[in-house]
C-alpha cells in the first residue's frame, strides 16, 4: 500500500527536525509553500503539519505559522524496565504525581497461520492473548497485544529482542490512542526467547506520539 503523501511530507520534516537540520524555534514554510514545493494541495500540507504537531515536533501559532519545538530527552530509562509492570514503569517516568490505570484482558486463542509460523507451532495450537491498555490521569498512553505460550507469563526467557520504530498500528490501537486510522506512530516489537532462540512471548506495543525515540536492542535477561 503506497505511503500517503501527507505522511511522506511529515516524515521528511520529522527526520530533519530530529537530526537538527531544522533547529528549534524555526518557522516552517506556510501551508501554501509546502503545497507548492511538494506538488500537493494545501489540505495535504495541513494534514502533514497536523501529524508533526501530534508527534510533539511543532506547534501552530495563530496568524503566525508553525514553529519547531525543542525536543525532549525522552529516550527510555533502561532496558531493564521491561521486567517491570506497566504501572511501575509509567509511575517512574512521570514528572508529576499521576494516576496510572492499566486494564488487562486475557483470553485463550488458537494460533493463526502467522502466529503458528512465528512460534514454530501447528496451526490451531493453544496460545494466550493479553490485551493491555494503559492511561495516565484518564489519557490513553499505550496499548499492547501480547501472545505467549501457556504458562509463560512472565516468560522464562533468556533473551529479549526489542525494536522501537514508526509504523502503522492496528486499527484498535489507533482508536484507543485517539489517532487517525492508518497514521504511523511509535510502536515496539518485543520477542522473548530462550537461549536456543525458542520464542516464548511476542508483543506489539503502541505509544502516544512523542513518547519515545527510535532505537533497538537485544539483551540477556537477568535470572533470580
Amino acid at each position: 500500500m503506497p505511503e500517503p503523501k501527507y505522511v511522506a511530507i511529515a516524515n521528511k520534516y520529522a527526520a530533519d527536525i530530529r537530526k537538527g537540520a531544522i533547529p528549534p524555534n524555526v518557522w516552517l514554510p506556510s501551508h501554501a509553500e509546502i503545497a507548492r514545493e511538494h506538488g500537493v494541495s494545501e489540505i495535504v500540507a495541513r494534514q502533514a503539519i497536523g501529524q508533526l504537531r501530534r508527534k510533539g515536533l511543532v506547534t501552530t501559532v495563530e496568524r503566525r505559522g508553525t514553529l519547531v519545538l525543542a525536543q525532549r530527552d525522552d529516550t527510555r530509562l533502561s532496558p531493564e524496565r521491561q521486567t517491570e509492570s506497566p504501572e511501575t514503569t509509567y509511575k517512574t517516568e512521570a514528572t508529576a504525581d499521576v494516576e496510572v490505570v492499566v486494564d488487562r484482558t486475557v483470553t485463550e486463542v488458537s494460533a493463526s497461520e502467522a502466529l503458528a509460523d512465528e512460534f514454530g507451532l501447528d496451526v490451531g495450537a493453544p496460545l494466550v492473548h493479553e490485551l493491555v491498555r494503559a492511561s495516565e490521569d484518564g489519557r490513553p498512553i499505550s496499548i499492547s497485544d501480547t501472545y505467549h505460550l501457556p504458562n509463560q507469563s512472565p516468560p522464562e526467557a533468556d533473551i529479549l529482542e526489542e525494536e522501537l520504530s514508526e509504523r502503522v498500528p492496528p486499527d484498535g490501537h489507533a482508536e484507543w490512542l485517539g489517532i487517525p486510522v492508518g497514521e504511523p506512530l511509535m510502536m515496539v516489537k518485543q520477542r522473548f526467547l530462550t537461549s536456543a532462540d525458542r520464542l516464548l512471548m511476542t508483543s506489539d506495543v503502541s505509544y502516544i506520539p512523542g513518547r519515545y525515540r527510535t532505537f533497538s536492542f537485544r539483551m540477556v535477561l537477568p535470572r533470580e
